[in-house]
């Protein structure tokens, strides 16, 4: 008989996923060609659009900004959605498939609305009289519509695709839980090779042959990305969706506070386990009882009253309790990303009108589009994954010991720290090296992060907790439009100009990036002190003990 997995994984015929055949190296080269053309999509649309609004929507500088930062945004709350209805009901496969449906619906309507006549906004640089040139309510309208079902459906399947390759190597196999941090890497690469070519050839093409076609080509990649995921489908693993992870958040407060004034037993050993044994019979594996937050643990205290009730919303495993303690202990450590996203997200923004206002020509023809100028920072991300993956992992392993080189947390903490330089590189010498900069800070701090919060959540909620990180980089967004708000208002009370006029010429946008790289290294401080506070999660089975 054929070994199979041990974290409850099953084939596409829903049998117990057979090692040998399926999962690992052999499925995942199917989910990375899609990330890669998903991520070609959406930034072939999204490297530009600041520029789309000001040229064809006839949007300001900070409305265009503005407009930008709040659909990013969107893109990166929807992924709750998603990872909602993975981890609940569809399972990760079925969520993939279902919003990459909607994604092309939104591709191919963005595409009509930039070519079809009647749909598209008329050119107004050829346009006379230009001031009063612009699209009309229904142009618009459909554009915003595009734009917010590609929203959706990226967002839906955001959390889902690097989940879904985690899911194809065992934790319990020593050797494929080592391959699985390797794989998030190489996630991240696949990510940025898609990024590359949208930001150089698409951006060019968006620029110098048409926004239909511009727009086009992402809709093609798109449909791409469909096949590849779909030729991969006989080798997956699938982790079987375990029901609502938000019940069972809320049965363990409900039972803790209906509990409010019982005493803890003096000896954790006291609380409820017997029911945890059922929870890794379906895949899902015990916790061990920690410390932190004591007062949940009373929801798996057992009293007179619970010895012949069934009800969870009266008496909860330890598992099910250590499993809202490990998401609340996630979330001081999401939330130091939010700061590091909105340096991240100035990338299509205002580093793309900051180049504006540089000469783009490179030789006697050849000029390079402000929104290409992202390559930069995707150049520096596929340069650094390698080099971390195959030379500072092994080197740094020597001197700690650590698996991974560096513990998930220390990875992101140097993340952070590089990414205030970044800012200060900005606000200094324009352009070019914050480029560089930002894609280090991603390799040590994102990647970090998708590892992170996949490892450290529990079995039954890594969609919804990889959705929460994302969440970090939507909440980044918007803190980049309150403070462009509140920079505008604050800047321009008297009737000056402004940090950020139309004409960033007469700006100071350095400014504002000085304000981000003081922001970032209040951040990187706070975030030692959550480092230090956070603690790991303890897997215990009768099969396998292990400290993540």
């Amino acid at each position: 008989m054929e070994a199979t997995t041990t974290d409850g994984t099953t084939d596409h015929a829903g049998k117990p996923a057979v090692r040998s055949k399926s999962g690992t190296w052999r499925a995942c080269p199917f989910i990375l060609g899609n990330e890669c053309c998903e991520r070609l999509a959406y930034y072939g649309m999204s490297a530009n659009l600041v520029n789309y609004m000001v040229d064809r929507l006839r949007q300001g500088n900070d409305a265009a900004a503005t407009s930008v930062n709040n659909w990013s945004g969107t893109c990166y709350v929807m992924p709750l959605v998603g990872a909602f209805l993975a981890d609940a009901y569809l399972g990760r496969y079925r969520t993939i498939a279902a919003f990459m449906a909607l994604y092309i619906v939104g591709l191919a309507l963005l595409t009509m609305s930039a070519s079809v006549p009647g749909m598209k906004p008329p050119n107004c640089a050829t346009s006379s009289p230009a001031s009063s040139c612009g699209p009309s309510p229904g142009q618009s309208a459909a554009f915003f519509v595009a734009l917010y079902l590609i929203a959706l459906g990226t967002g839906g399947i955001k959390p889902c695709v690097s989940s879904f390759g985690a899911d194809q190597f065992d934790d319990a196999d020593p050797r494929e839980h080592r391959r699985k941090a390797s794989f998030f890497n190489w996630f991240y690469m696949s990510i940025n090779v898609g990024a590359l070519v949208a930001s150089s050839v698409l951006v060019w093409v968006q620029m110098n042959v048409g926004w239909g076609w511009g727009f086009g080509i992402p809709a093609v990649a798109m449909a791409v990305a469909v096949a590849s995921f779909l030729m991969g489908s006989r080798l997956y693993r699938h982790q079987k969706p375990g029901g609502s992870p938000l019940t069972r958040m809320l049965q363990v407060v409900v039972a803790a506070a209906r509990k409010s004034r019982v005493a803890l037993p003096a000896d954790a050993a006291a609380l409820l386990y017997e029911g945890d044994k059922l929870a890794c019979g379906s895949g899902r594996r015990r916790l061990a009882h920690t410390e932190q937050f004591r007062w949940l643990d009373r929801a798996a205290a057992v009293t007179p009253t619970d010895k012949d009730t069934s009800s969870r919303w009266r008496l909860c495993p330890v598992t099910q309790v250590e499993e809202l303690k490990a998401v609340v202990r996630l979330l001081p450590v999401w939330a130091s990303g939010i700061v590091m996203s909105a340096v991240y997200g100035q990338m299509s923004t205002m580093f793309v009108l900051q180049g504006n206002t540089l000469d783009p020509r490179m030789g006697a023809t050849f000029k390079i589009p402000s929104a290409s100028l992202s390559i930069f920072d995707t150049l520096a991300v596929v340069a650094w994954v390698p080099v971390y993956d195959r030379l500072i992992v092994p080197a740094a392993r020597r001197f700690t010991g650590h698996p991974r080189g560096f513990t998930q947390l220390q990875r992101m903490g140097i993340g952070l720290l590089i990414s205030v330089f970044s800012m200060v590189a900005a606000g200094v010498l324009e352009v070019v090296p914050q480029y560089f900069i930002i894609g280090a800070a991603e390799v040590f701090a994102f990647i970090g992060q998708i590892d992170f919060f996949y490892d450290q959540a529990p079995d039954d909620m890594r969609s919804m907790c990889t959705a929460l990180s994302l969440t970090s980089s939507a909440l980044g967004n918007y803190l980049s439009t309150l403070l462009v708000v509140i920079v505008t208002a604050a800047s321009t009370r008297g009737g000056g100009l402004g940090w950020i006029p139309d004409n960033l010429n007469r700006g100071h946008l350095d400014y504002f990036f000085w304000l981000l790289a003081a922001l970032s290294a209040v951040n990187f401080l706070v975030y030692l002190w959550i480092a230090n506070w956070y603690r790991c999660k303890t897997i215990t089975t009768t099969e396998l003990t292990q400290t993540t």
